[in-house]
């Protein structure tokens, strides 16, 4: 493995790092940057395209746990350990970081259905936490999601705490960033039933048919959907809480969700399992 030594801060390689951690996911096609061992071991794992592998000089061996790497492919630097730790955004900065390609994912994949089942997308609107971002990949893709929606105002997928969040989530999971009437469109033209997730006034969610194609659509931390977004919706369900609470946190709220359309899925026949249009 044949491993590059920089010295300077100045170096194009390291301003590419700190420039991907300052605007994470500006575009589809800019390089994403990634932090820790897990987070690099993860991407490898998922088959994404690692442009620059960076090491803190006098931890080279870290790279000996990666498994082979296609050096004409991925280039490996070695850093002083104070300039790594300068560019990179955690507190306990690792001694391992990587630039990488992020997958484009097409319509096609987000709302294709996945080995027999009904498409369960999640529509996310206005997310601005990115640990609760991170928190409903992971749960998505433990329940059974096919793809998930960020509409316009929502964080990057690509922020540094959403995808440690993730857990590795964010590089096997359908994921694409649209506007707010362009994902609407899709939906309906894919035949999917859409269901806004309100906090009250709704229908309950245990009453709900969840085995058939639908879009769970989740609103802000905050103030929740928008009624012009709600309005939109084919239903609006809420989660029933006997206990005196006004809302659940949005990555809570997404995951009993989640867990309830798998429930039901699991419980389903299997002639109603595979419906879709």
């Amino acid at each position: 493995m044949a491993i590059r030594i920089i010295e300077s801060k100045q170096n194009a390689r390291v301003k590419e790092l700190r420039a991907a951690l300052l605007r994470p996911g500006r575009g589809e096609t800019d390089l994403v940057a990634l932090e820790g061992l897990h987070l690099v071991e993860e991407a490898l794992r998922s088959g994404t395209r690692l442009q620059t592998i960076f090491v803190a000089q006098g931890h080279e061996h870290l790279l000996e746990t990666l498994g082979a790497i296609d050096e004409s492919v991925t280039e490996f630097l070695a850093v002083p350990r104070e300039i790594l730790d300068s560019v990179v955004s955690t507190e306990s900065p690792q001694p391992i970081a990587a630039l990488a390609h992020p997958r484009h994912w097409p319509w096609t994949e987000v709302l294709a259905k996945k080995s027999g089942t009904s498409a369960l997308i999640v529509v996310l609107s206005g997310i601005q936490d990115p640990g609760n971002l991170g928190t409903i990949l992971r749960s998505a893709e433990a329940f059974g999601a096919t793809g998930i929606l960020c509409l316009t105002g929502t964080v990057s997928r690509w922020n540094p705490k959403a995808m440690r969040a993730s857990a590795g989530s964010v590089f096997r999971l359908p994921v694409l960033a649209s506007s707010e009437a362009k994902a609407f469109q899709h939906l309906r033209e894919a035949g999917i039933r859409i269901l806004a997730a309100i906090a009250r006034e709704a229908e309950p969610l245990n009453e709900v048919d969840l085995t058939g194609p639908v879009a769970l659509v989740i609103g802000s931390e905050g103030s929740g959907l928008t009624p012009e977004i709600a309005a939109q919706c084919d239903a609006k369900i809420t989660i029933p809480c006997p206990g005196p609470v006004e809302s659940l946190n949005a990555a809570v709220a997404a995951s009993v969700l989640l867990y309830e359309a798998s429930r039901q899925r699991a419980l389903a026949p299997a002639s109603k399992k595979q419906r879709q249009p």
